[in-house]
This record gives C-alpha cells, structure tokens and sequence, in this order.
C-alpha cells in the first residue's frame, strides 16, 4: 500500500517507519493504520534485522495521538487500533528501537517505550501527560509497573509532567540519551552494531526475554534452556560463533 502519513524504507536490512506529520507528529487513526500494515509486513523477513522508529522534523518524535480521536465518535476505534500497533511492535520477531528527538508525549512516549531499545537526544522532553486532561494511557496502566516498578510507574502516571532525558533514562523508559549534535550518528552506531549480529540470535534473545517476563524463575530457565537447544544450538549461526571464537576470527552470519 502507498503511505501518506509515514515513510516506510527498507536497506541494509534495516527497515525504518518515520512518523511523517511534522512538526508535532500526531499520531491519528491514519498514522495507525499505516504504522500496522507496515509493520505487519516485516513478518517473517529474512532480510530485515532491526526495525527503527523515529520521525521527521526537529521539534517532536510524537506529541501524542490526536485528541479529536479520543472523543466519543472515534475513541472506540482509536483505543483497539493503538493497542493492535503497539502489540504488533511487541510481536515483531526483530528488535525493534526507537530514535527520539524533541517533543515524546503520551502515545507517542507509549510508543516509544514500547520499543526494545529507546535512544534520546539530551534535549528530548518524555511524559505522560493524560492525567491532566482526565484520562490516562492505557499501555502505560498495563505495562510500566512491570517495566519500570509500580514506583516508578506512579511517578510517571499520576503526576503527569514532562521529564528530561536524563529523567527518563533514570526511570527506565529511556536506554541511552546522547548529545543532540552527534544525535544521527550515535543511532546509526547502534543499527550497525545489531545489523552485526546473527538474525538467529537476534530473534531468539527477543522470544526468549518477552515469553520470560510472564514466567517464574525456573519455568523461564526451562523455556530459555529449550530454546538454546533446539534454536541455536541446531543453528549454523549458532555454531559459527563458537568456531569463529577459538579460531580467532570474526564470525562469518548465514542468518539461519
């Protein structure tokens, strides 16, 4: 399908789905729609190792989803469409990381936070800001007391305000904050550093960390122990690492 909302690429087995609504990149049901069907295409993709999520222009990764799409005739279709993005985020198979510059509020700060990896220029300004108009956000309520600690989680629900980079990095919400001039650079650094790696292992440390965050302890070893065995260890690129290791050589990745 043609995108007029976002831009979606696909090189150097990276895909990219930019939020293209400039300057405050609001997400509505349009952006929704096209950010799912993008995403549900990378779906069993042996040539894609990463999926970046960023946005066009300086001022906002995302102000967060529409408020007009929050009132009584479209909020029952915008709730189930953003929970369905989200989880497709989620699901991916690849890691998915997100790049911040600017302005990353409510749904756009769920958006983000929902990536595996979250990179934040220094001047990024991150918050949950619903509880101001009456509301709150809904991936946040089901997902950041088991990210963040439900301290932290209430911290960052109930009052509402607009954290610093810095501030988010502290909490959880954020991975790396790194200066605004070296901003491209340093996201780019970190694509290279996973494109490096083995697709195999790649999709197999996502599965392996996702399914065991609603395990007990020895039920996620069992799972993780099964996994090596029956993914990487009966993989070549599996292999390949190890060989390459005790011969003193880089590993050469078949991704399979």
């Amino acid at each position: 399908m043609g995108f007029q909302n976002i831009i979606f690429k696909v090189e150097d087995k990276v895909a990219r789905i930019l939020i293209n609504r400039p300057p405050a990149n609001i997400v509505d049901l349009a952006v929704l729609r096209e950010m799912l069907a993008a995403m549900e295409s990378l779906e069993g993709r042996g040539d894609v190792k990463v999926l970046l999520l960023s946005a066009v222009g300086e001022k906002a990764f995302s102000t967060g989803v529409s408020v007009q799409d929050h009132l009584p005739d479209k909020v029952a279709e915008m709730i189930p469409l953003f929970g369905r993005a989200m989880r497709a985020a989620n699901h991916l198979d690849i890691p998915v990381v997100a790049a911040v510059k600017g302005y990353c509020l409510g749904g756009g700060c769920e958006l983000a936070v929902m990536c595996d990896l979250v990179l934040a220029a220094e001047s990024a300004r991150i918050g949950q800001p619903e509880i101001t108009l009456g509301d709150y956000a809904p991936i946040g309520v089901a997902t950041y007391a088991r990210i963040l600690g439900p301290k932290k989680a209430f911290e960052l629900l109930l009052l509402g305000e607009t954290l610093t980079a810095a501030r988010a990095k502290e909490l959880g919400l954020v991975n790396f904050v790194v200066p605004d001039e070296s901003f491209e650079a340093e996201v780019e650094a970190l694509l290279q550093k996973l494109t490096g790696m083995s697709l195999v292992s790649l999709k197999a440390s996502k599965r392996a960390i996702y399914m065991g965050m609603d395990m007990g302890f020895n039920e996620a070893l069992t799972m993780a122990e099964y996994i090596y065995l029956n993914v990487l260890a009966k993989s070549h690129d599996g292999m390949e690492g190890l060989t390459a290791f005790l011969e003193k050589r880089k590993p050469v990745w078949k991704d399979e």
